[in-house]
């Protein structure tokens, strides 16, 4: 119907007209589109979202706990994937560098990494911080102080430097 007669008296005529089903449908299925568009666009942001990252340093127990969690992985796995963990012994950890890591399109990245003695390195995160070296050497700086590799490495200089001083004084010194 074109539209209705809503009252009608000499002096007043009140015409009406609502949406039809085409209209409607119309409504419902562009509504439709645009959720999935939404739900698509979610999930795209999910999967390219950056994992939560947490390190634990507990001198307690001696370990360093090392958690990653992704949101991408739990939405898909519904809650049972997406955390990894690695756990260290801190007496193991033998030095903490910042490395420089190119990013793709981006420049340059920076990451702490631990270095163990037993050769193998680990990173403190998955991913590198763009730009804000100062930041992550912060961050490098504090672990090595909590950790106190600081002091043993002056302690193993001093160490070094009295054993190069034994040994000159055996050597005899000619003088000029």
């Amino acid at each position: 119907m074109y539209m209705l007669v809503e009252n009608r008296t000499s002096s007043h005529l009140h015409l009406k007209r609502s949406p039809g089903i085409r209209s409607w449908s119309l409504f419902v299925d562009s509504l439709a589109w645009k959720l999935f568009y939404m739900a698509g666009c979610f999930f795209v942001a999910a999967q390219n979202l950056e994992q939560w990252e947490e390190a634990v340093f507990d001198k307690n127990k001696g370990t360093v706990c090392l958690k990653t969690f992704n949101l991408y992985k739990k939405i898909l796995t519904f809650s049972k994937g997406g955390n990894e963990q690695v756990v260290a012994l801190l007496n193991e950890i033998r030095d903490v560098n910042v490395e420089e890591e190119t990013v793709r399109y981006f420049g340059k990245g920076y990451l702490v990494v631990l270095r163990f003695v037993t050769g193998f390195s680990h990173p403190l995160t998955q991913s590198a911080v763009l730009g804000c070296r100062s930041d992550v050497e912060g961050v490098a700086r504090l672990i090595t102080s909590f950790l106190e590799l600081d002091r043993v490495e002056s302690q193993q200089d001093l160490s070094e430097s009295s054993e190069t001083e034994d040994s000159d004084a055996d050597e005899p010194q000619d003088k000029y």
